[in-house]
């Protein structure tokens, strides 16, 4: 089946607990980036992330003060397939994300909102503005989950994702949400829009066995899992078909591809 295969032209990366935790980079990634790097002529590099907690620039900056040599126009976020579709649906969204989000969001209206969309937003996750939202839905509005992620990876342990709160909103409106981060197909497809590659040209790189891994399975890719950020033994016994390849981190998947996928 391999076999069959075409060339690998496109390393879909992930961002948080793949590349960086925070504010520290998993070791050796910088360096393992910058040799991938060296067959640029051959392959095109773009970073996925379902991240919700600042902007593009505000990411782009972290990365780069970590020693990541990344270009904005490579970073593809679900923030901005969020806001791809709320300009297509032409609504007016209550934003429940963290306030480092907004300018991502710059110039959207905002007033009398008619839509919900969450991303994760601990700030915002309180009774009042969750009822706030519950009722908007119930009047019709659609729910919009930025992704839902059941949890991630912070230095002093794993936290909610905002998955749990999407769903708390989805059973208590029998409704359920537009998804537009991974793992959805979609969000897979939009990252790869603009480089010439087809799926099965593609292969992803991530800590989440369901969202990086398993999305990017079903869109027809190749998914390496990495035992950093949010991994957990056994992870890779989650989801059908299993990963193409489970390595330590970041550099060893970059070793995998170089030495056999090129």
């Amino acid at each position: 089946r391999m076999a069959a295969r075409r060339a690998l032209k496109a390393v879909l990366v992930d961002l948080s607990g793949t590349l960086h935790i925070e504010d520290s980079a998993v070791p050796g990634a910088q360096e393992a980036l910058k040799r991938q790097a060296t067959f640029f002529d051959l392959i095109t590099i773009r970073f996925v992330t379902n991240t919700t907690k600042e902007c593009k620039r505000d990411l782009l900056e972290r990365l780069t003060k970590l020693g990541f040599d990344i270009v904005e126009s490579e970073i593809f976020t679900s923030l901005t397939a969020a806001r791809n579709l709320v300009e297509h649906k032409k609504v007016r969204p209550l934003l429940l994300v963290d306030d480092k989000a907004l300018p991502d969001f710059t110039g959207i209206a905002m007033d009398n909102p008619n839509a919900v969309v969450v991303g994760l937003a601990p700030e915002h996750f309180h009774y009042e503005m969750m009822n706030r939202a519950f009722r908007l839905i119930l009047d019709g509005a659609p729910l919009i989950a930025i992704h839902k992620a059941r949890y991630f990876k912070k230095k002093d342990g794993l936290a909610l994702g905002p998955g749990p709160f999407v769903t708390g909103l989805e059973y208590a409106t029998d409704t359920k949400a537009t998804v537009v981060g991974k793992p959805e197909k979609t969000f897979f497809l939009e990252a790869l829009r603009g480089t010439g590659c087809a799926p099965e040209e593609a292969i992803m790189i991530g800590d989440d066995c369901r969202d990086d891994v398993g999305g990017a399975q079903n869109a027809g890719m190749r998914g390496i899992l990495v035992r950093t950020g949010k991994y957990r033994p056994g992870d890779e016994e989650k989801i059908n078909p299993a990963p193409y390849l489970t390595c330590e981190s970041f550099p060893e998947a970059v070793e995998h591809i170089l030495a056999h996928l090129l």
